[in-house]
């Protein structure tokens, strides 16, 4: 056996996959959930050592005959997650969430302070949303002095977590793309922006060097390889966020393919070898971590919806796809607007759940499971319209994460979408994409040739669109925009 391992540390859990390059199987993969702590002005937060504990009991869980033939490691994690570092390596605060939507003034004050949206734009590319890291940063500053005053090395999870594994502090280009402060054009920080934050502390040097896509970031040190049963000195890859993992993982790796996960948060995403920028800011001008870049529309609810339904009324997920597949395409006029945690595409970080057009003929469970469904697609759904628009041209959708796995919301995609959808046999993309990561650290050479290698596609799950079922979601989509340009002003 030649194992790679990948970790991919997510919102709701941390799950460990370990994959045989020499029989291309995947041998097992084990997981450890961790919680989340979640205020009504839009907080979201984690401890940082929820995600070392979760590690650990994955590894506590796999056979030590497989852990002793692991060659390479990979790291995949949450992005835009900020953790707050002292000099000795001490987490000083709680991790603040991609989720976290309350550091909206913070976004505002930073933005204005640098001149305004286009001014911002012009330094990195993106706009600083209440998502991403930097806004974390003042929040931190200004609600926490104590710890913000101790602070030595502002880290993502999976630098973080890249840390433990090898003791050294290291970020990469696609992770980093997504914190606000670095430039994806020139793939650097941007010392300009941090100065916004903070002029008289040097928040430039508490950054971590970028390691090149396709190094590695370190070895697994003598500490870490004892605790978790793994070969010391086995090369560390340079890791990812969860979204550059999935694109990995998924095949995602070259001209003409959009990847869809559809997971807590739904996000679509393709590889170019350009730089390609949204100033409507629907699509996040990110990097890849495969050394190209990775346009990204990332909405804050997608499963978030369908377990929210099912909860409500007591179902089991197979349950509301039964419900979901009696009530016709655009469920009757019943429209939900998928805001559950508030939203970042539309920018709308203080947006609500709601369900409209209801009347005493269409209040039925099976549209409201319906349009649960499809209003999670319909969030996706501008973000295809922006590639086209930015000259993308998309050859297929390649579908992955918890969604992927109902058929009827495989056909609804492939529909709305109306381009073929394809599911790679490995579900867990992000997992897989760190493994074979490390893979390509290990052996180098060309990471779409080894993709085509690694990266198979379970036929029976593919879709072709329909075109008649298209016409019909065009107009349904229709009738979803309007409710979102109504309901803005509300939630704003």
């Amino acid at each position: 056996m030649q194992v790679v391992i990948g970790i991919d540390t997510g919102t709701q859990s941390t799950k460990v996959l370990c994959y045989d390059a020499e029989t291309k199987q995947v041998l097992l993969t084990v997981s450890a959930s961790h919680e989340m702590e979640s205020r009504d002005d839009g907080t979201r937060e984690q401890e940082a050592v929820w995600y070392l504990d979760a590690i650990r009991s994955c590894f506590a869980q796999i056979d030590p005959k497989i852990k002793e033939k692991a060659v390479a490691i990979g790291v995949s994690a949450q992005q835009h997650g900020f953790v707050p570092v002292g000099k000795d390596g001490e987490v000083l605060a709680p991790v603040k969430l991609w989720c976290d939507t309350s550091t909206q003034a913070q976004c505002d004050e930073l933005t204005q302070k640098l001149g305004g949206e286009e001014r911002v734009f012009e330094l990195l590319g993106n706009q600083i949303l209440p998502g991403y890291t930097l806004s974390k940063i003042l929040h931190l500053k200004q609600h926490r002095p104590d710890a913000y005053a101790k602070l030595a090395h502002i880290l993502l999870p999976h630098d973080y977590i890249n840390l433990y594994l090898t003791g050294v502090y290291s970020a990469e280009a696609g992770d980093a793309s997504g914190t606000a402060f670095f430039d994806v054009k020139n793939k650097a920080w941007s010392r300009e922006v941090l100065l916004a934050v903070d002029e008289e502390r040097d928040l430039y040097s508490m950054l971590p060097p970028i390691t090149k896509a396709g190094d590695a970031a370190g070895k697994v040190q003598a500490s870490t390889a004892k605790e978790l049963g793994i070969p010391q000195g086995i090369p560390v890859s340079c890791g990812a966020g969860d979204n550059m993992a999935g694109a990995i993982g998924t095949g995602c790796v070259g001209k003409g393919d959009l990847t869809m996960s559809m997971g807590t948060s739904g996000t679509l995403f393709g590889y170019s070898d350009d730089c390609i920028t949204d100033r409507k800011g629907r699509l996040a001008a990110f990097c890849s971590s495969t050394g190209g870049y990775l346009p990204l529309l990332c909405t804050m609810n997608c499963t978030i919806t369908t377990e929210s339904v099912r909860q409500l009324f007591g179902y089991d997920v197979k349950e509301l796809d039964r419900l979901a597949e009696k009530a016709p395409i655009g469920c009757e006029g019943v429209t939900m607007l998928p805001f559950f945690n508030g939203e970042r595409v539309p920018n709308l970080p203080h947006g609500k759940g709601v369900i409209a057009g209801l009347d005493m003929g269409n209040m039925k469970v099976e549209n409201i499971a319906r349009a649960a469904l499809e209003s999670s697609i319909y969030a996706m759904k501008g973000g295809l319209d922006a590639f086209g628009e930015l000259g993308f041209i998309p050859k297929r959708i390649i579908l992955t994460g918890g969604g992927a796995k109902s058929a009827i919301w495989r056909q609804i995609a492939c529909d709305v979408m109306q381009l073929p959808v394809s599911v790679p046999e490995v579900g867990e993309s992000a997992a897989f994409g760190a493994a074979l990561q490390a893979l390509w650290t290990l052996k180098g050479g060309s990471i779409v040739d080894l993709a085509s290698e690694h990266v198979r596609f379970d036929d029976a799950k593919g879709c072709e669109p329909n075109k008649e079922s298209g016409a019909q979601y065009a107009k349904a989509y229709e009738r979803y925009q309007s409710y979102v340009e109504a309901m803005t002003p509300l939630f704003q």
